[in-house]
């Protein structure tokens, strides 16, 4: 499903949430489709978690994952968002939010959820900041505590979102698929070579993730920025 295109440098120097800055507009119209999509990928059991990955930096990822977020929000879900990147952290940036505390301090087990979670100017959506960056990123979330961080977060909310690591860059984003009901990849046009976007969908499925789609983005067709879709 195609996405109407902004100007390409706005991807990188303005980040803007368009689905709550613009929602009248196509592009929010299409995230809106990918919600849709995503909850019928889902077709065992209610979507509940997911994370959001790439193959590779630079693709839109950080982005797509805000605004699917925004979207699920919209809708009346109660959303929490947790920044999963633990190397690139960009969630605070994205919302403009204080950063000095997050989900690797719930990981060392210093601070409590409620503690950490932090209320966005959208309504519905909280947010779960990176926190301080630590040494030892893959083994904190594939620990016993970021299981307990998913239990506990189900009970106050309807969707949990990851905003994970590109997978082929470090294996963050592998450890956590295991414990999340499914992924969703990301991947830039012109950028992502094919092998990298199947090299990474391999991956993926050798960690057991269950894939609910790609986003494509900037693909070269008149008037589009993204582009949904799902295939094994």
């Amino acid at each position: 499903m195609a996405l109407n295109k902004k100007k390409k440098n706005q991807q990188t120097s303005v980040r803007s949430i368009i689905a709550n800055d613009n929602p009248k507009s196509p592009i929010a119209e299409q995230y809106r489709t990918i919600r849709t999509n995503l909850q019928f990928a889902s077709v065992d059991k209610e979507l509940e978690t997911m994370i959001v990955t790439s193959a590779g930096p630079s693709e839109g990822k950080s982005l797509t994952t805000a605004n699917v977020a925004v979207v699920f929000a919209q809708q009346g879900k109660k959303v929490l968002l947790v920044d999963a990147d633990l190397r690139k952290p960009t969630v605070h940036y994205t919302f403009r939010a204080d950063n000095t505390s997050g989900l690797s301090n719930y990981l060392v087990r210093n601070r409590s959820l409620k503690e950490l979670a932090k209320e966005s100017r959208v309504e519905n959506l909280d947010l779960l900041p990176s926190g301080p960056i630590p040494p030892n990123p893959s083994e904190l979330l594939g620990s016993t505590m970021m299981e307990k961080l998913i239990e506990e977060a189900k009970e106050h909310y309807d969707m949990i979102i990851f905003d994970t690591p590109p997978v082929l860059a470090v294996a963050d984003s592998q450890v956590l698929s295991k414990f999340v009901d499914g992924a969703l990849l990301v991947v830039r046009s012109k950028q992502t070579e094919q092998e990298a976007a199947g090299k990474a969908k391999e991956q993926l499925e050798q960690s057991r993730a269950n894939i609910l789609g790609v986003v494509l983005n900037d693909m070269d067709v008149k008037d589009s920025n993204y582009y949904y879709y799902y295939g094994n």
